[in-house]
């Protein structure tokens, strides 16, 4: 089984990763890697509580019941950005400054979750 911690290094990875596709103009990797980023991490998080955490619902359902044990709503708001990323992989509707945003949202929620997968 795969520790969280391996899970959380891989958040920041991606996050980088997605950056670099950005700059490159890879808008649908971009999106991706940062879906990417912020599934590993609620991924740690769930795996840290026993939650389930195999699929898409399941992150969902991690996010909110993160978002009701921390109190912070931001959890919730800006999982719903990186979903929107998540979809723009496959729509590719998202130009460069929304997948920029978007980044932004991702690094903000990560440095969020971390702090709560040290606090869990």
């Amino acid at each position: 089984m795969v520790q969280a911690q391996t899970y959380r290094e891989a958040s920041r990875v991606l996050l980088g990763q997605a950056r670099e596709e950005l700059a490159a103009g890879d808008l649908r990797q971009a999106s991706e890697k940062g879906w990417g980023a912020v599934a590993q991490l609620l991924k740690a998080n769930a795996q840290q509580r026993g939650w389930e955490h195999t699929v898409h619902r399941d992150l969902r359902v991690a996010a909110n019941r993160l978002t009701q044990e921390s109190g912070d709503r931001r959890i919730n708001r800006l999982y719903r950005t990186a979903n929107s990323l998540h979809t723009n992989w496959y729509e590719n509707w998202d130009d460069a400054e929304e997948v920029a945003d978007g980044l932004n949202d991702v690094e903000l929620l990560i440095d969020i979750l971390e702090g709560v997968l040290d606090a869990g």
